[in-house]
């Protein structure tokens, strides 16, 4: 199945909740006025898509009914398609080796899975990757991510649990200048009911590969579980205060209606999605593109 395919049938629950509802307001409308757009913006708000971004896209909606002068259900919905895209910052995301990427979010979102995935992502690149097991508070955290690097042939660099995440990303470094990787990506704990001290941690790990890695580029990925909807927009800025949030991976798309919080995401808070996790298999990790997104839904 082509990326497009995958994608289509995993964003199927948010299409039914959101560009169905479309279809069936703009098939009975017989004029685009005022009620139509507010009907519109319902829909938009109760698909995850969120207040403020449904906003935005439905005053630039009615700018655009004005000015030029549309009157059919067909140019409102490749209108609002038009919009959407826009909505999505581009994606400045270039792997330069050598990388250190932090992976950060809180737990159950699916960090060490992706983390498997991107690895196997970049190693079928013909990338080197190390991976650091600094998530060293969750129970059985770098055992799951051991099983990963074994998964798909790449080394882990771990301490016994409860050790400093900051000497793992630290043995993780000089490991990588050793063994010359291009790209080293590390796993963070993600306990937001202590709040204080796991921001602190972040800013640590970011301090670390600073110091000890100086040529490298480094780059921190929010993983967001999408099933969470208008909670991970939530989550977004707590971690955004915290480190500098380089883009978006947006998993479990596959098993929602809410698929639309991405919309919302990179409205309110300008981060690009860069990946989305579309399925269990180890290569349903994808890039994303605005484009494709909006054409699966609708």
């Amino acid at each position: 199945m082509g990326f497009f395919e995958r994608l289509k049938q995993s964003l199927a629950k948010t299409r039914n909740s959101l560009a169905e509802k479309v279809e069936s307001l703009l098939k009975f409308s017989t004029k685009i006025d005022e009620e139509t757009l507010e009907e519109l913006e319902e829909i938009l708000i109760t698909a995850d898509i969120g207040v403020d971004a449904t906003e935005k896209l439905i005053s630039r909606l009615r700018e655009k009914v004005k000015a030029e002068k549309i009157k059919s259900p067909e140019e409102l919905k490749e209108a609002l398609k038009n919009e959407i895209i826009k909505v999505f910052p581009e994606p400045k995301f270039d792997i330069i080796p050598p990388s250190v990427i932090l992976i950060v979010g809180v737990n159950g979102v699916g960090k060490t899975t992706t983390i498997g995935k991107l690895a196997f992502k970049f190693k079928s690149e013909g990338k080197k990757v190390i991976l650091a097991a600094a998530d060293t508070f969750r129970a059985a955290a770098t055992e799951q991510l051991s099983i990963w690097g074994q998964r798909v042939g790449v080394d882990v660099i771990k301490h016994q649990e409860g050790s400093d995440p900051a000497s793992v990303l630290f043995d993780a470094i000089q490991a990588g200048k050793a063994r010359r990787a291009d790209i080293i990506i590390c796993d963070t704990a993600g306990r937001l009911h202590t709040r204080k001290n796991l921001m602190e941690e972040l800013k640590k790990l970011y301090r670390v590969s600073e110091k000890e890695y100086p040529e490298a580029r480094i780059s921190s990925l929010l993983v967001l579980d999408a099933t969470t909807g208008q909670n991970a927009i939530a989550q977004a800025r707590i971690f955004k205060e915290a480190v500098n949030i380089s883009g978006i991976i947006l998993t479990k798309l596959d098993g929602t209606a809410k698929g639309g919080v991405a919309v919302a995401i990179a409205s309110e808070l300008n981060l690009p999605v860069l990946f989305v996790g579309v399925g269990e298999g180890v290569d349903d990790l994808q890039e994303f593109d605005p484009k494709a997104f909006v054409d699966a839904i609708f």
